[in-house]
């Protein structure tokens, strides 16, 4: 399922016009990148949490060349499914 088609479910399951829907998911999604960038997390009861985590500095391989690089650190968002996700999923 794409954007478009997610906000053509959403219109169809909410009465919403399709433009509502569209104003609800960004607004949603701007709403879990700001709190994400600010360094919190968001969770959302049965269906999971999202949070940030640091990786390490690191060297790595640029397999074409094979000449060794260094990769910075950096934060990098993550998502963790609920209970309730997961046991529909594996259904």
């Amino acid at each position: 399922m794409n954007k478009t088609q997610l906000i053509n479910s959403l219109s169809e399951q909410t009465g919403l016009s399709k433009s509502k829907s569209k104003e609800v998911l960004d607004t949603l999604t701007s709403t879990i990148t700001n709190t994400l960038a600010d360094g919190e997390k968001v969770t959302l009861v049965g269906f999971g949490t999202f949070t940030t985590t640091e990786r390490p500095a690191r060297k790595a391989m640029n397999p074409k060349t094979g000449e060794v690089v260094d990769v910075p650190a950096k934060r990098v968002a993550k998502f963790k499914a609920g209970a309730a996700l997961s046991n529909t999923v594996k259904n």
